[in-house]
Protein backbone atom coordinates (compact mmCIF):
# COMPACT_ATOMS: atom_id res chain seq x y z
CA UNK A 1 0.00 0.00 0.00
CA UNK A 2 1.39 3.41 -0.94
CA UNK A 3 0.31 6.96 -0.06
CA UNK A 4 -2.11 7.18 -3.00
CA UNK A 5 -4.11 4.35 -1.45
CA UNK A 6 -4.76 6.51 1.63
CA UNK A 7 -5.34 9.82 -0.18
CA UNK A 8 -8.63 11.66 0.30
CA UNK A 9 -9.86 14.87 -1.25
CA UNK A 10 -9.67 18.06 0.78
CA UNK A 11 -13.39 17.96 1.54
CA UNK A 12 -12.62 15.35 4.20
CA UNK A 13 -10.90 18.15 6.13
CA UNK A 14 -14.11 20.23 6.19
CA UNK A 15 -15.07 19.60 9.81
CA UNK A 16 -11.59 20.32 11.13
CA UNK A 17 -11.31 23.55 9.13
CA UNK A 18 -14.74 24.66 10.33
CA UNK A 19 -13.69 24.08 13.95
CA UNK A 20 -10.57 26.20 13.42
CA UNK A 21 -12.07 29.03 11.35
CA UNK A 22 -15.69 28.98 12.52
CA UNK A 23 -16.97 28.72 8.95
CA UNK A 24 -17.14 26.32 6.00
CA UNK A 25 -13.71 26.53 4.37
CA UNK A 26 -13.50 23.78 1.73
CA UNK A 27 -14.81 26.17 -0.94
CA UNK A 28 -12.11 28.71 -0.06
CA UNK A 29 -9.62 29.19 -2.86
CA UNK A 30 -5.88 29.34 -2.44
CA UNK A 31 -2.76 29.67 -4.56
CA UNK A 32 0.01 27.11 -4.27
CA UNK A 33 3.29 28.81 -3.33
CA UNK A 34 5.24 26.44 -5.63
CA UNK A 35 3.28 26.17 -8.90
CA UNK A 36 0.78 29.01 -8.52
CA UNK A 37 -2.28 26.85 -9.19
CA UNK A 38 -5.43 28.41 -7.74
CA UNK A 39 -8.05 25.93 -6.50
CA UNK A 40 -10.53 25.27 -3.73
CA UNK A 41 -9.09 23.64 -0.61
CA UNK A 42 -11.62 20.83 -1.04
CA UNK A 43 -10.13 19.99 -4.46
CA UNK A 44 -6.63 19.34 -3.07
CA UNK A 45 -5.21 16.01 -1.86
CA UNK A 46 -5.52 15.20 1.83
CA UNK A 47 -3.33 12.68 3.63
CA UNK A 48 -4.44 11.46 7.05
CA UNK A 49 -2.60 8.28 7.82
CA UNK A 50 -4.16 6.01 10.46
CA UNK A 51 -1.52 6.59 13.15
CA UNK A 52 -0.17 9.97 12.05
CA UNK A 53 -0.47 12.92 14.42
CA UNK A 54 -2.24 15.22 11.96
CA UNK A 55 -3.38 16.01 8.45
CA UNK A 56 -1.44 17.22 5.40
CA UNK A 57 -3.11 18.97 2.46
CA UNK A 58 -1.08 18.87 -0.77
CA UNK A 59 -1.48 20.63 -4.09
CA UNK A 60 -3.25 18.36 -6.58
CA UNK A 61 -1.04 19.71 -9.38
CA UNK A 62 2.51 19.64 -7.96
CA UNK A 63 2.19 17.79 -4.61
CA UNK A 64 3.51 20.79 -2.62
CA UNK A 65 2.49 20.76 1.06
CA UNK A 66 -0.14 23.52 1.35
CA UNK A 67 -1.16 23.20 4.97
CA UNK A 68 -0.60 20.98 7.98
CA UNK A 69 -2.92 20.63 10.97
CA UNK A 70 -1.81 18.85 14.12
CA UNK A 71 -4.25 18.62 17.04
CA UNK A 72 -2.83 19.41 20.46
CA UNK A 73 -4.35 19.77 23.93
CA UNK A 74 -6.67 22.77 23.93
CA UNK A 75 -6.51 23.41 20.18
CA UNK A 76 -4.47 22.73 17.09
CA UNK A 77 -1.28 23.86 15.41
CA UNK A 78 -1.77 25.01 11.82
CA UNK A 79 0.74 25.97 9.18
CA UNK A 80 -0.23 27.50 5.85
CA UNK A 81 3.35 27.88 4.60
CA UNK A 82 2.68 26.25 1.22
CA UNK A 83 -0.09 28.68 0.28
CA UNK A 84 0.81 31.98 -1.35
CA UNK A 85 -2.66 33.18 -0.33
CA UNK A 86 -6.15 31.89 0.38
CA UNK A 87 -9.48 33.63 0.61
CA UNK A 88 -13.04 33.01 1.58
CA UNK A 89 -16.12 34.88 0.55
CA UNK A 90 -18.45 35.57 3.45
CA UNK A 91 -21.94 34.14 3.15
CA UNK A 92 -24.44 36.88 2.32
Amino acid sequence: MDGADLRLDGNALGGTLEELFGAEMTASRGACARCGRVAELGAQHLYRFPHAPGAVLRCAACDNVLLVIVPRPGGARLTLAGLRWFDREDER
